[in-house]
Order: structure tokens, then C-alpha cells, then sequence
């Protein structure tokens, strides 16, 4: 059979200032084409899976567009309508296929588009007719819509945060296309709305057991997938918020069942699996009073991987407040720090003027005098077992031993090597401070006496209940105590 294979994604932030243009794909490439051969795993990883299972197969393998972003504001209209218009261009010359899979976010808004998968994929319909079968791997904080379950035979959501599980889900819907696209299984999909907004850590209980019972049900009783969009809290659009769905072959009511009973049993976990993030000085002072080694601090509220800037001070300044020292933090997002720094060089004792410049999300800038520690113009780190750019980066010392990574590619911190790759040693600190939201919990968490969650005013705050919505629904927990009854 003939496979077409595409790959758009981006996370957007509809209360971030700055939008996400051409250069936001430019600095990780686009890849026309060329990306299962040219393009690092971090990007072109999951193509490369599929086009490998395919031709292992022996199918044919037609490979178009592969790009994303970090995510940001409303993606700038012309740069989606370009780049949906290049997969769509691709898919006209390539017809006929047999099988369309691509690997969309879900949460992707343009200037005009609330819902740029779901446009993507009616249009992807209107190519190839009502018989071929389309399937969507999501980032499980999608938006799951109306219109991308009427355009797409079958979605599936990764299952766990952090998203570890992307290539068994674009193994499991391929398998699912493959039987579709042969005349043995006829998906169908129902979907139950569970009116939440927040965010749901698949690493601790009741969670990591709540996934295990969803997968329990599939490959028995014609339940063919079963999915838990978790939903991107700060994307304001009409379709947001948790979604449970179950694909089955061809048995809508037993769909519509298990979605509905799923959807009830996540509901009755909500005060289980609500908000974990303590206040800023209340979480200082838990981490301060954790038994001795390392404590692990998450900056969720300054998350690039969210759509925060990565400039946010608030931290770093009750550091210097309470003369907290011994300290670790990062990745600050300051191209003219890092300039200077790199241009006075390794040793180098200087006044900095450090973050807090994007806007009142940041918080203040904060001056200090720092020596220069080390400088890397390529640096990576390891993110999910691949590896992200840094790019230029640097590492300062200042007073009190508060060691800071500046990081010149916005992006929330991964892996340990973000530090130790600048020979910053963790293992003697009290405080690992990381603008990171949950990603960095696989690697983080081994080397951590404890993992503190903090609340700070910055970009994505985890107040779910206060998020000033203007378009979506405001009838949802935990805005709402019971919206469902809201509902009736």
C-alpha cells in the first residue's frame, strides 16, 4: 500500500504576546520531505519510526512536510497556511494513497484558526474522498474537536506525561490504519467531554494506575484504542478541556460506554490529581526542610514548553531575598546576557542584568555580579531520550553559590546534562531549580530527595480555576464544582 506521512506541531498559548512565526520552525528546521533522513530524533524521530515500520512492511512510503515549534502565541496565519498548504500539496501529487497518518499537537492556533488540526484535516478529506483512512497521533494536551473526529477515521493521544510513549501510539494507530485500509476493522469513535481544565502527572498514582486500566481495555471486546486528551489549559478556544474517546470496530454503543464510564472514573480522581504546586515561599521553605540532598524545584509557570518566555525572575529573586544559596537554576532565556557573557569570556567577573525583559509574566530583571563559569556554542541536552539544542549557552556563578544556565534556544529543561553538559556538578546542591513544567521528571527525579512543584505569577500559571478565558465554555472544574450538573 502507499503510505503518506506528515508531521505539524505546535503548542500554542493564546495568552502569550509573542506569536509563533516562521523563524520559531526555522530554528528547529523544516524539513520538506528529507526529515527521516536529515532531521535530529528530537524532530524527525517519530517519521522515522513509521517510514521504518512501513517499508519493513512493505508498503510504499510517501514522506511530506515535518515541522515544529517551541511553543508560543498564535501561530502567524501565513506561516500556517503555508506550511498546512505544502502537506496539502504534497498529498494532490501523491494520490492515489492508501493510508494518510500524520502526527498533529492538537493545540496548534493560528490568526483565524482556533483549530488548526481540525482545518488541516477536512481538507485533507476533501483530497482523498470519504474511503481512505486518516489517522492522527496528539500530544495528549490537544484540543480534541468536533471537526478532527469528523475529518480523521481514528485519533490516539499519547498516554503519558511526560510523553514517553510516542512511537508505541504511532505503532498502535498504524496497526489500526493498516486493518482499516484492508476491510478488517471499521473504526468508530465516541467521545465524553469531562468538563476539566488542568494537568494531570501520569508519574504518580492515581494517574500512572488510571492509564494502566484504560489500556487494559483495548484489544478485547472490539475496543480498538482508548484515549484521554488531557487538554491545553491555555489555549482559549471553544473546544478545550479533558476528553476521554474509545475507537471500536464498528460498535458505536459500546464506544459511547466505556468513553462515558472512563470519563466518570477520571471525575471521581479530580481532588486526586488536582494541582500539586505550593506557593513560592511555601515551596522554598518545603524544599528547605526536605531530608538532606538534592530537592528538585519545577518552575511551572515559566515552562517554554508551555509558551512561557523562559526570562521569569520570580524564583531567582526570593533566592537572593532570603540569601538561599547553593543553588541551581535555569534555563533563563536571555540572548543579551549571553552575549555578553560569551564575550567576556570564561573567568570573567561582570555585572548582569539578568531576565525579566518579556513582560510582566517575567518579573523584574535582576542584577548581579557573576563570574563567568563555563561556555558552550552548541549545547544540547538529552529530552526523552533524544537530543534538543541549547544552542549557545552559558553558566554563571553569582553570590551565595546560586549557579545559573542561560540557554540561547528557548526551551524548558529535559535532561540533566542541560547543566552538567556546561560541567555544572548537581550531586553537592541543595536546590535544582528548572523552568519546566513535568518533562523533566524522568531525569530529574532519580537524583532528588524530593520534586516541589512551585506556583509563581508567570506565563502558565496553575491557577486553572482564574485562567481569563474569553471564548471557551467557563463551566468546568474546577472553576465550577459539579459542571456537569451545570450542564444537565
Amino acid at each position: 500500500m502507499k503510505m503518506f506521512i506528515a508531521q505539524l506541531a505546535t503548542e500554542t498559548n493564546t495568552f502569550a504576546a509573542a506569536p509563533t512565526g516562521l523563524g520559531g520552525f526555522e530554528e528547529y528546521g523544516i524539513y520538506r520531505g528529507d526529515a527521516t533522513v536529515s532531521a535530529p530524533e528530537t524532530i524527525g524521530g517519530l517519521l522515522r519510526f513509521l517510514r521504518t515500520t512501513m517499508e519493513a512492511d512493505g508498503h510504499q512510503v510517501v514522506e511530506s512536510l515535518c515541522a515544529f515549534a517551541q511553543p508560543s502565541g498564535r501561530t502567524v496565519r501565513a506561516v500556517y497556511e503555508d506550511l498546512r498548504d505544502q502537506i496539502l500539496i504534497d498529498l494532490r501529487a501523491a494520490m492515489p494513497v492508501d493510508v494518510v497518518q500524520m502526527f498533529l499537537h492538537g493545540a496548534m492556533v493560528a490568526e483565524g484558526y482556533d483549530d488548526c488540526e481540525g482545518d488541516l484535516l477536512s481538507r485533507v478529506r476533501a483530497i482523498v474522498g470519504p474511503n481512505v483512512p486518516i489517522g492522527v497521533e496528539l500530544d495528549l494536551h490537544c484540543h480534541a474537536t468536533e471537526l478532527m473526529f469528523k475529518s480523521a477515521d481514528v485519533l490516539v493521544a499519547f498516554k503519558e506525561y511526560p510523553h514517553v510513549d510516542g512511537n508505541p501510539r504511532a505503532l498502535e494507530l498504524y496497526r489500526i490504519l493498516v486493518d482499516t485500509a484492508e476491510g478488517r476493522v471499521r473504526p468508530t469513535t465516541a467521545v465524553f467531554d469531562c468538563k476539566m481544565v488542568g494537568l494531570w502527572h501520569t508519574t504518580r498514582e492515581p494517574m500512572s494506575g488510571f492509564v494502566k486500566h484504560m489500556q487494559s481495555f483495548e484489544g478485547r471486546d472490539g475496543v480498538l484504542s482508548v484515549s484521554l486528551g488531557h487538554g491545553f489549559p491555555w489555549g482559549d478556544v471553544p473546544e478545550s478541556g479533558a476528553k476521554a474517546w474509545v475507537v471500536t470496530d464498528n460498535n458505536l454503543a459500546r464506544a459511547q460506554a466505556l468513553a462515558t464510564e472512563l470519563g466518570h472514573e477520571f471525575w471521581e480522581l479530580r481532588e486526586q490529581t488536582g494541582g500539586n504546586a505550593l506557593e513560592l515561599d511555601a515551596a522554598l521553605d518545603a524544599a528547605l526542610a526536605a531530608p538532606p540532598g538534592t530537592v528538585v524545584l519545577a518552575d511551572v509557570a515559566d515552562n517554554p514548553g508551555g509558551g512561557a518566555p523562559g526570562d521569569s525572575t520570580f524564583i531567582l529573586q526570593r533566592l537572593v531575598e532570603r540569601n538561599i544559596g547553593n543553588a541551581v537554576i535555569g534555563a533563563f532565556w536571555d540572548l543579551g546576557a549571553i552575549q555578553i557573557c560569551r564575550d567576556a569570556g570564561v573567568g570573567a567577573v561582570i555585572d548582569l542584568r539578568l531576565g525579566g525583559k518579556c513582560g510582566p509574566t517575567s518579573g523584574n530583571p535582576v542584577d548581579l555580579r557573576v563570574t563567568v563559569r563555563a561556555v558552550g556554542e552548541a549545547h544540547s541536552q538529552t529530552a526523552l531520550g533524544n537530543r534538543a539544542p541549547l544552542g549557545p549557552s552559558v553558566w554563571v556563578e553569582a553570590p551565595n553559590g546560586v549557579h545559573l544556565l542561560l540557554a540561547s534556544v528557548r526551551s524548558q529543561v529535559f535532561g540533566v546534562d542541560a547543566f552538567t553538559g556546561l560541567g555544572l556538578d548537581l550531586t553537592d546542591k541543595r536546590l535544582v531549580i528548572v523552568k519546566s513544567t513535568q518533562h523533566f521528571h524522568a531525569e530529574f527525579s532519580p537524583l532528588a530527595t524530593a520534586v516541589v512543584y512551585v506556583s509563581t505569577p508567570g506565563a502558565i500559571t496553575p491557577d486553572f480555576a482564574n485562567i481569563p478565558y474569553s471564548v471557551r465554555d467557563l463551566n468546568y472544574w474546577p472553576r465550577m464544582n459539579n459542571p456537569h450538573a451545570s450542564s444537565n
